[in-house]
């Protein structure tokens, strides 16, 4: 008999990299339990599980300290790191195993699963953890625990060292400080592993191909939501999901930078601004185009275009080790500013409307931000009052725009209703950059070229 012959996979739908390894989970523990000093403590619950609606969730994901220390993948966990205990530094605490729950809602790993496949040195069941955690603070001198991220746990927390407190007279030490965790773990997750880097490159392949799979599919008489379906199915074919709802603004919706409703339809000598990222492997990718709803820029709309590029192409140049966070927005709003100038909607001196900000009329917000496993990554931009250098291993994003929305004074008519943002995915190395989401076009005769071969 002939074996039948096996199925095949969409190139598009094969994951080309590899989920973190257990080693790189380890290596990150060490890291932060060095950090940390052997007189301290560091708890970390698991990112609760959120209601949707009545008695439907909102589809579970995991918190991203959480993930980043333990890629342990269920809710109702706390992970707990204790550097020099004898019996094991990392602990968790998880559900235990029960069939039939299990039946309904999923596997669990359990105690046992939690040491096996996670990495934990030492498990236990989490209903036991009023009982076990306070003995493993005692004679800590430092918690590490990032206070009002999870008001619930907080007050946990406080209960351990108050119980703690009141023992002090039977010899029970309790921790005298409480140090914040975000501000030692946010740092390492600013800087990207080689391995982290190419689950980011993963997830920028994935969102591009979405992007071009939008122009290719988009023309006047459609709605909006239909080119959302079109990202959101390439998202999905790939094993990945969207990073944050997808902005799918066309005409006059492009110029609300955070447009959710997505259910207008396309009209012809529209633009269509798509900001759209998807989420694989827990690493973000942030993406935005714009381009005709026709598949031709109006001369209005390419004079607009052309600044917004200009600025988006001079920003990314100035993404190098040994700048500073801010010099890409400097870059950007310089060229943005000139831009305008040369159209005649700004008027004066380009030194001088850059220093009063006359800018911000048509474009008000900031150039990039971090970017890594949140869209809006961890990570300070200043430290004191100096503006953050920028070095090898740091992800942001750069998204130069602008803005017209319609009966915007002091504007001619041809140039309202239009909203244009480009946005990239770059990587800092140690040479200068890597653009992650090059796989898009954004030069405006590559994207017409693209749009009328759909």
């Amino acid at each position: 008999m002939r074996k039948p012959a096996p199925r095949r996979v969409a190139p598009s739908a094969m994951p080309r990299v590899k989920p973190i390894s257990r080693d790189e989970f380890d290596r990150r523990r060490r890291q932060l339990m060095k950090t940390m000093g052997r007189d301290s403590i560091a708890i970390l619950p698991a990112a609760p599980v959120r209601m949707r609606n009545n008695d439907v969730e909102y589809a579970y994901r995991q918190d991203s300290d959480f993930h980043y220390l333990t890629g342990f993948p269920e809710p109702e966990a706390v992970a707990v790191f204790v550097p020099g205990r004898e019996q094991g530094e990392y602990l968790l605490f998880v559900r235990e195993r029960d069939p039939a729950r299990e039946t309904w809602d999923g596997r669990r790993a359990g105690p046992e699963g939690a040491t096996r496949d996670h990495g934990a040195d030492d498990a236990f069941p989490v209903n036991d953890v009023d009982e076990i955690l306070p003995g493993l603070m005692e004679n800590r001198a430092k918690v590490f625990y990032t206070v009002g991220a999870n008001r619930e746990f907080d007050q946990r927390v406080v209960g351990w060292v108050n119980s703690l407190r009141a023992q002090a007279k039977h010899g029970r030490h309790p921790p005298h400080e409480i140090v914040a965790l975000e501000h030692v773990l946010h740092d390492m997750r600013l800087f990207k592993s080689k391995a982290e880097v190419e689950l980011m490159r993963e997830s920028a392949r994935i969102a591009a191909r979405a992007h071009v799979r939008a122009m290719r599919f988009t023309r006047p008489g459609l709605n909006e939501y239909q080119v959302m379906a079109e990202i959101t199915h390439e998202f999905s074919r790939a094993r990945a999901d969207t990073s944050y709802q997808p902005i799918v603004g066309g005409g006059a919706n492009g110029c609300i930078l955070h447009y959710r409703e997505n259910d207008c339809e396309l009209k012809d000598g529209d633009l269509l601004l798509v900001d759209a990222g998807c989420e694989f492997e827990k690493y973000a990718s942030d993406i935005t185009r714009t381009f005709p709803v026709n598949g031709r820029f109006s001369p209005e709309q390419r004079a607009l275009y052309d600044i917004v590029l200009e600025a988006n192409l001079a920003a990314i140049a100035k993404v190098k080790p040994g700048n500073h966070w801010n010099e890409p927005h400097e870059a950007a709003v310089q060229v943005l500013t000139a831009g305008l100038v040369r159209l005649g909607l700004l008027k004066g001196r380009v030194p001088a409307l850059v220093k009063s900000g006359a800018y911000r009329k048509f474009y008000m917000h900031r150039t990039g931000h971090w970017l890594g496993m949140d869209v809006h990554d961890v990570g300070d931009y200043k430290l004191g009052d100096q503006w953050r250098v920028l070095e090898p291993g740091m992800v942001l994003t750069i998204e130069p725009g602008l803005y017209i929305a319609p009966g915007t004074k002091g504007v001619p008519r041809r140039f309202q209703g239009i909203g244009i943002r480009v946005e990239d995915d770059v990587l800092v190395t140690k040479d200068g950059r890597s653009v992650l989401s090059s796989g898009v076009p954004k030069d405006p005769d590559e994207i017409q070229a693209l749009m009328a071969a759909a």
